[in-house]
């Protein structure tokens, strides 16, 4: 069956169908990871896009339910040079294409990706609409044009939970997943499917995490670091989230335009100077709002494990996993807010701290669900970050 992919500026890209029979319009990103499709499909940030993978070959490992970010694939289109029709994993429990099309999720195969990569690159971000259904390329063309993009659009409260909860209370779903080394140790956990958990740490200090479109890797990484977490709406207020009495409190990532978002600014900096504050991504542009700062949108976005960045305090270079289209502007923000990371192919701001009250943030996923875990050590500062302060009265 055959599938259409319409850029808004008239490029057409014409392939195969899989997933489901739909039509759909969105921002158009690619993301540039090797591996981590599923991780890239059920990531919230995505909510509202048309994401195309750049590595040609996709879904060779198939889907397994523990490896998802979030529940469900929450991309609008999926868009593929290849696809693997015959996964080949021990972990996996369905195809590609079954999920996608169990998920009501159009795909489109057998495209040039690396020339729509290309001509986003040197376009920069733009509407699209892709489609399996009987439509003519002018009247897809048309649909990406009048389709939403990303600019101005709040996603946030199309994902962020209806209710406050607390995560993993049980320690069921939090153990560190391991590689298989013949016996296990005592105390680690083996599922019926072969999958081996290692140990979780007693818990020292409860935080409440603002989900703004979570990725579950997150709460596993800070749960694996001691930290409790209570979860909450992204609309809930200073007062409400101060009367849970946490010891700290994290600011997830997610969709969407950050200036968009000006409940989400005046709830958190009714908590500046209150608690310590770590924030990821789309947090971390939230914390930049209220610290005063303001964002821009950028040609085409950050999307991949890939991305070099450089730490202003200690001059190290960590690669990482990014996933964003907007970034924070430098010179918008107060003398008391210190940039203390930078992107290295464009200089972009990376992260960021406050020398006057205990906050800090960064753009990319210490997390890293797909790519490397030179970041991870990010959770500790945030742990560490709690202590000194609990410590200092």
């Amino acid at each position: 069956m055959t599938a259409i992919l319409a850029l808004e500026d008239g490029r057409i890209f014409c392939g195969e169908a899989f997933g489901a029979i739909a039509t759909v319009t969105g921002e158009m990103c690619f993301n540039t990871s090797m591996s981590g499709y599923q991780e890239v499909l059920t990531d919230p940030s995505y909510f509202g896009q048309i994401v195309a993978m750049t590595n040609p070959h996709i879904g060779n490992y198939g889907i397994n339910v523990l490896d998802e970010e979030a529940r469900g694939p929450q991309v609008r289109g999926f868009v593929i040079e290849e696809l693997s029709e015959a996964p080949s994993n021990w972990r996996s429990e369905e195809s590609l294409h079954d999920y996608l099309q169990r998920h009501g999720v159009p795909g489109i195969r057998e495209i040039d990706t690396r020339a729509l990569t290309k001509h986003l690159r040197e376009r920069g971000a733009m509407k699209a609409c892709l489609t399996t259904e009987v439509i003519s390329p002018e009247q897809v063309v048309q649909r990406a044009k009048q389709g939403n993009g990303v600019v101005g659009m709040d996603f946030v409260r199309e994902v962020t939970p209806r209710e406050a909860f607390d995560w993993d209370p049980m320690d069921a779903e939090s153990r560190p997943w391991k590689v298989a080394q013949g016996t296990n140790a005592a105390g680690e956990l083996r599922d019926p499917l072969g999958n081996i958990f290692g140990f979780l740490p007693p818990v020292r200090h409860r935080v409440v995490a603002y989900d703004f479109g979570m990725k579950r890797n997150i709460l596993r990484g800070l749960r694996q670091r001691g930290l409790a977490v209570r979860v909450v709406p992204a609309d809930t207020s200073a007062e409400e989230v101060l009367s849970l009495e946490p010891d700290g409190i994290f600011l997830s990532n997610g969709p969407g335009d950050p200036g968009a978002l000006d409940y989400v600014h005046k709830n958190v900096r009714g908590l500046l100077g209150k608690k310590p504050i770590f924030g990821i991504c789309l947090g971390h542009q939230i914390l930049a709002y209220a610290l005063g700062g303001k964002t821009f949108k950028l040609k085409f976005g950050h999307r991949g494990g890939n991305q070099p960045v450089k730490d202003l305090l200690t001059g190290k270079v960590s690669i990482t996993a990014q996933n964003h289209g907007f970034a924070v502007d430098p010179e918008s923000l107060p003398p008391d807010a210190e940039v203390t990371h930078v992107n290295l192919n464009d200089g972009t701001v990376e992260g960021l701290r406050s020398n006057a009250i205990p906050v800090f943030s960064v753009q990319y996923h210490p997390e890293a669900a797909p790519g490397p875990h030179d970041a991870e050590y990010f959770f500790d500062q945030f742990a560490k970050l709690i202590d000194e302060t609990k410590a200092g009265g």
